[in-house]
């Protein structure tokens, strides 16, 4: 999966908005993976849920970031991200948290993104306005 066209596709249309959302809570330089879960419709909302692998100093901690999107009804548009951070460990334990992740989300197994990919392109401050 390498475009954002492909990964919008994949987990729905507010997609852009929780990886803004992210990069305003987590450093992206020190982000080493993200993994998406497939979003969820139901009634006039959608939900997503990304986790979130970031490396400081020997430590390496874990965040879940998700969304509503109301894609129907009165409120349509309306949206709400959330980041938390869930966990923390050695750097080597990255696969024993994911797999602790895949677990508590009935043995779902999320899709992998390159950090580059997910999050959004950072504007090059000489190219604003302003």
């Amino acid at each position: 999966m390498g475009t954002k066209e492909e990964l919008t596709v994949q987990v729905g249309q507010a997609w852009t908005r929780l990886a803004h959302a992210a990069a305003q809570e987590v450093p992206r330089a020190e982000v080493d993976g993200v993994w998406v879960f497939r979003a969820i419709r139901q009634d006039l909302r959608e939900f997503g849920t990304a986790v979130l692998s970031r490396v400081e100093g020997d430590r390496r901690r874990i965040y879940t970031a998700r969304y509503i999107h109301t894609i129907k009804g009165k409120e349509r548009g309306r949206f709400s991200a959330t980041i938390q951070e869930v966990g923390s460990g050695p750097v080597e334990a990255l696969e024993a948290l994911i797999r602790g992740v895949e677990k508590r989300a009935d043995d779902e197994i999320p899709t992998r993104i390159e950090p580059a990919t997910w999050f959004p392109v950072e504007e090059d401050a000489a190219s604003r306005p302003g």
